[in-house]
């Protein structure tokens, strides 16, 4: 089974404590279905073509559907309405290769 990723790439953050609540609420919330953090990061970034210096997480779950159900659990869902338009991301699901 290919394991899943959540690549977030962040724009733009606005309100850093609601950065900060959505962190606490998102943590257990992702924890649960059995993620990996690999990055998460403001700095040790060198940005590159379009790329911004700016928050990167990278994490990693035992697989693509499980991925996909954490970002559409009810505990995730309430960390998203913290989060609200604190920040501009660019966050995508994708499926690994091995």
């Amino acid at each position: 089974m290919k394991k899943g990723y959540w690549i977030v790439a962040y724009r733009s953050i606005s309100d850093q404590a609601a950065l900060k609540e959505y962190g606490r609420l998102a943590g257990p919330a992702i924890q649960a279905a059995g993620d990996k953090a690999l990055v998460r990061n403001s700095d040790g970034i060198e940005a590159r073509e379009s790329g911004l210096q700016q928050r990167i997480v990278v994490t990693e779950f035992e697989s693509f559907a499980k991925a996909v159900a954490a970002y559409e659990s009810d505990a995730y869902k309430a960390a998203l309405k913290v989060l609200g338009s604190a920040a501009d991301r660019d966050f995508r699901i994708v499926e690994g290769l091995e």
